[in-house]
């Protein structure tokens, strides 16, 4: 009875561990789908600098990006914000070609939408003429948003006249299309490299052929050639 009873003690023990697991599990699978999908960071950069960055997107999504540039001042040691110093925005598709190209302000912000499923390349380089020294150094503050997080839902609220309630439904339905286009892509993908891979071992499979091809073919010459030199030298 001993026995029985510490079993089902470690029973319910274990049950209660999994109930906390799980529901540790799900909320962070709830917390990791309410993240936006959104890139901020900053970085240091000389004038003749060029930073470069890839979002790899599916088609027809739109991105958002803001940047702010600031200076270092040698004075005060410190960034601060001045006039005169901008920044060149150059966008170009998988296919290298051109989306976006932009002389901008010190603060400053570009959209666009994409066209072609694949890595975008977002490059940012200050519109200096400082070609053969560094320059100052610079701090740029960079928010790219990808998919609906690049809608300004406010702005859209106030333009369009909506209650709190059909902005959610909005914002919800928008996010179901940008699922769909990710699921699309990420199946796109998978076709490709399903299609690579499959002609890689085709091409393996067929070496192996033309090699044990080859193989047979030297083989039968060496025979044929050691049987003819045995023949000539009457040793068969």
């Amino acid at each position: 009875a001993v026995v029985s009873t510490q079993s089902g003690h470690y029973g319910r023990d274990t049950n209660y561990i999994l109930r906390i697991a799980l529901g540790t599990m799900y909320q962070w699978l709830y917390v990791l789908l309410l993240c936006p999908a959104v890139s901020a960071l900053y970085f240091h950069m000389w004038e003749t600098d060029v930073k470069c960055f890839v979002e790899e997107v599916p088609d027809e999504t739109m991105i958002s990006g803001k940047y702010k540039v600031e200076v270092y001042e040698d004075k005060t040691e410190q960034f601060i914000t001045k006039e005169g110093v901008g920044m060149h925005v150059d966008i170009k598709d998988p296919e290298k070609k051109q989306i976006l190209s932009k002389y901008y302000t010190n603060e400053g912000q570009f959209v666009f939408t994409t066209h072609t499923p694949g890595e975008h390349y977002i490059c940012l380089s200050p519109n200096s003429t400082r070609w053969f020294t560094g320059g100052s150094r610079l701090r740029v503050h960079l928010n790219i948003d990808v998919g609906e997080h690049a809608n300004d839902y406010k702005q859209i609220q106030a333009k369009e006249k909506l209650s709190e309630l059909q902005l959610r439904v909005r914002q919800l339905l928008e996010q179901v299309e940008q699922i769909t286009k990710e699921q699309n892509y990420q199946r796109t993908r998978e076709e490709r490299f399903r299609f690579t891979s499959e002609t890689t071992n085709n091409r393996v499979l067929w070496w192996a052929v033309a090699q044990t091809t080859i193989l047979i073919i030297v083989g039968a010459w060496q025979m044929r050639h050691l049987k003819g030199f045995f023949e000539a030298k009457k040793l068969v």
